[in-house]
């Protein structure tokens, strides 16, 4: 049986260090596809699971905004071929009969597996998938800025699908991060008129320059909140007009007290939103496909990966950084 070589950046434990490792992949079993990577992001869903007190699996591979080209395919395996490109999500498999799969709103599976997560993720030169998790990828989009669009990208667009918003009206996007500079450019392609909130004026300005108002939001349509950070959700929320939608899409662990009174007599309405719907990937691949939708990327080798999330924990990233292989 052959074994491939491999390093992956890797959580040995709950709450411990991520480390680049050695590893070694065996040919794939019945319904498993081996791929080679091109690139893979880095997302703050990452920095989630390395800081949980515990963890369905370790030691864990992390990542889960994939692109890579398949490299051996296992028995049983049908309509996937070596040299096929694919991408790897965060969803990986479900269970495709409850009434969230017959719904089209797998994401919401209670039976899901994930990436990088429950199974072993993407951050690596191989990676080992279940063969119906993994989604097409056009062969146009280069490797390093369609990576974060299977993640980002696409649960950029997915939030924004969420507050049901027409040209015209308001949005404003707090946290311009990974998903937040791709919301924006989401946003404004579909006529909205798109504010952004941010601490750092350094990411202000980049959001000036791409089209963003950035003084303080007042009286918005829709507030979607990308950042994990808890003091940005009062913030959103005072900004909403009557009958807002406060969208929530960052992970924490952390509690946020409902203003009663406001939600209840302003009319407002509080959704979590969590990816999209594979229709939804296909239009984020759509619009990059024509140039609307561009991920800002910095391209990075694997080692550097454990200084990456450092900085992406304290909020230091622009853009998405993407481990090219």
């Amino acid at each position: 049986m052959r074994s491939t070589h491999s390093r992956a950046a890797v959580l040995a434990r709950a709450r411990g260090p991520v480390t680049v490792e050695s590893l070694h992949f065996a040919e794939p079993a019945a319904g498993e596809i081996l791929l080679r990577m091109e690139a893979c992001g880095l997302c703050h869903s990452d920095l989630f699971v390395a800081g949980l007190e515990k963890l369905p699996l370790a030691p864990l591979t992390l990542g889960h905004e994939g692109i890579g080209r398949v490299a051996a395919v296992g028995p049983g395996v049908a309509g996937w071929a070596p040299g096929d490109r694919a991408g790897i999500t965060f969803l990986g498999t479900t269970c495709g009969a409850c009434e969230w799969c017959a719904a089209g709103r797998e994401r919401f599976c209670p039976k899901q597996t994930n990436f990088g997560y429950t199974l072993q993720g993407a951050l690596g030169d191989y990676a080992l998938a279940p063969a119906s998790a993994l989604v097409r990828v056009p062969e146009h989009l280069p490797a390093a800025g369609g990576a974060p669009l299977c993640c980002a990208g696409w649960t950029a667009y997915g939030a924004l699908r969420e507050a049901a918003l027409s040209p015209g009206q308001s949005v404003a996007l707090f946290g311009y991060g990974g998903l937040g500079h791709l919301a924006l450019q989401i946003a404004l392609h579909q006529g909205l008129r798109a504010a952004v909130c941010d601490p750092l004026e350094e990411k202000l300005a980049l959001a000036r320059a791409a089209g963003a108002d950035t003084g303080a939001p007042r009286n918005v349509d829709a507030a979607i909140v990308f950042t994990a950070a808890p003091a940005a959700i009062p913030q959103a929320f005072r900004a909403l007009r009557r009958n807002g939608t406060l969208i929530l899409v960052g992970l924490a662990v952390a509690s946020y007290e409902l203003p009663l009174v406001d939600t209840v007599l302003k009319g407002i309405t509080i959704r979590g939103s969590y990816l999209g719907s594979r229709d939804d990937l296909a239009a984020v691949f759509a619009l990059a496909g024509q140039g609307i939708l561009r991920p800002h990327v910095h391209t990075h080798a694997l080692e550097e990966a454990p200084a990456l999330l450092d900085l992406m924990r304290r909020g230091e990233l622009s853009g998405r950084a993407v481990i090219a292989f």
